[in-house]
């Protein structure tokens, strides 16, 4: 689980840094985006890592859902029929990462329909990627003057970077690391991620219905 939980972080952290590129405009959101499509093109054909990316990040998405599933099955079953009931805070965490990995999990198939495939949710002013050209930052703009679906995003990006902390700082114990150190590292990484989660593409939503972004 920790595999592909940092597998996410990455990708996370790389699509954040993608994400970044809206502050610098049209022009360089969509040349970002079409680049995507493009990548070590004519060596490999268009869209192949993209595609590739979608397939790897599929596959650990399924996995990392089966291993918490199984986790929780085997604690479930260690405590056996009389299991004590959990109160307070050990309660809330318990079910801490269930649920936001539950409410993530719908917000990139939400994500996917509105900004990637245009299917269903999408806004008015979808347009999909041509052979030559993306509209990604107008895609982006168009979804987020929506103010529920900008409300839902900010929601989302709040859950993923608990999600995100959290998942950090069981990460050590998952890898065998036991050092205070390494558990100090992690969290402070998580920490870190999630941060720039909310401060990066959670003021992004904001920016677009504040009108300072369009």
């Amino acid at each position: 689980m920790a595999v592909t939980g940092t597998l996410w972080a990455a990708f996370i952290a790389i699509h954040l840094f993608g994400n970044l590129k809206v502050f610098q405009g049209a022009q360089a959101y969509n040349h970002y985006a079409h680049w995507l499509r493009e990548a070590f093109y004519p060596l490999l054909p268009k869209l192949s890592v993209l595609w590739a990316m979608r397939v790897v990040l599929g596959l650990a998405l399924l996995a990392h859902i089966c291993a918490a599933a199984m986790i929780w099955w085997r604690g479930r079953e260690a405590r056996g029929p009389h299991r004590a009931k959990i109160r307070g805070a050990r309660a809330w965490g318990a079910w801490l990462m269930p649920l936001t990995g539950i409410l993530i999990g719908c917000f990139i198939v939400i994500h996917v329909l509105d900004l990637t495939l245009g299917l269903g949710i999408q806004s008015a002013g979808f347009a999909a990627p041509i052979s030559d050209e993306s509209f990604a930052y107008e895609n982006l703009v168009a979804s987020f003057r929506r103010p529920a679906m900008a409300c839902f995003y900010c929601l989302v990006m709040l859950l993923l970077a608990i999600h995100v902390a959290k998942g950090f700082t069981t990460m050590a114990s998952d890898l065998g690391a036991m050092g205070r150190r390494w558990r100090a590292t992690l969290a402070l990484i998580g920490g870190l991620l999630a941060v720039a989660i909310l401060l990066g593409n959670g003021a992004i939503p904001i920016l677009v219905l504040t009108g300072v972004l369009s």
